[in-house]
């Protein structure tokens, strides 16, 4: 399988709640800003991210960070609601 199909395949794995938690990552906030934000726990924000990086194949958020921004650039981003 091509490495750009095996990409977009990981792309359309991650939920809309997944979504909204990268992209709050990717802006450089904390767990607990991030759950603050979402009206969640810390500790429920870290088992979010630790699936999201087994989903899309990073092990950190600065990948996860670089990532998203490589999808932003491609259109993968859906609007905010």
């Amino acid at each position: 399988m091509p490495a750009r199909k095996r990409l977009l395949d990981r792309t359309r794995q991650v939920s809309r709640r997944q979504q909204q938690i990268v992209e709050l990552v990717a802006q450089g906030l904390k767990n607990c800003e991030i759950g603050a934000e979402l009206g969640i726990c810390a500790h429920v924000v870290r088992n979010y991210i630790s699936a999201i990086y087994d989903k899309v194949g990073v092990s950190n958020r600065v990948e996860l960070a670089l990532w998203y921004e490589a999808r932003r650039h491609e259109g993968w981003v859906r609007p905010a609601a």
